[in-house]
């Protein structure tokens, strides 16, 4: 049975850098950029966010209100969306990969803000055989329910599963229920551990 590949978005396929929505966000509003890094770090509006338990709406007023924010929830999105470049070597990996047949995945923490705009600005992105992201799942990586969704997803359980990932936890959480775990850091690293699988 050939196995199922799963990847992580962020910091796997895209790059991301906050600091490129906070200081845009702080310019707009009550905080200096140093001063909305901190409070986002200390707040759980995003956990709540990127869970499922807040929608877009309340997660932007609550944000509002809570650093003056002087625009509308479209500006705010924009800003808060625009954080991401592509990882070319991850992409075109999981191109090579989609050639020879293999079925692949996304499993992503995340929101919906940040989906809609990768989903509109990187075209690699809708060449997935399925999506399990938290703010749909309802739970973060590494808690038990998003991994139950995937192999739900998938079909596939232990070893027939093949996991790429940049977060040590997330990684164990897999390993822990049988995944054929890599933990990403380079995309060459990464081409090593699958040949190693047998799957290039």
């Amino acid at each position: 049975m050939q196995a199922a590949i799963i990847f992580d978005l962020g910091k796997v396929l895209v790059d991301f850098d906050w600091s490129r929505a906070t200081g845009k966000i702080a310019a707009r509003s009550s905080q200096a950029p140093g001063q909305l890094d901190a409070w986002f770090s200390a707040s759980s509006l995003l956990w709540d966010y990127e869970c499922g338990r807040l929608t877009r709406r309340q997660f932007f007023d609550a944000i509002r209100d809570a650093i003056g924010f002087r625009g509308d929830l479209a500006e705010f999105g924009d800003y808060f969306a625009d954080i991401f470049t592509a990882m070319p070597g991850t992409i075109a990996l999981h191109a090579e990969l989609r050639r020879r047949g293999y079925r692949t995945y996304i499993f992503s923490n995340t929101n919906d803000l940040a989906i809609e705009h990768v989903r509109r600005h990187y075209p690699f992105f809708k060449d997935f055989d399925g999506y399990i992201l938290s703010y749909e799942a309802g739970g973060m990586k590494p808690q038990p329910k998003i991994y139950e969704a995937m192999e739900a997803m998938t079909g596939k359980r232990g070893a027939d599963l093949i996991y790429i990932d940049d977060r040590a936890e997330n990684i164990a959480a897999g390993a822990a229920r049988g995944w054929r775990a890599i933990l990403h850091e380079t995309p060459e690293q990464t081409r090593q551990a699958l040949a190693a699988f047998g799957v290039i």
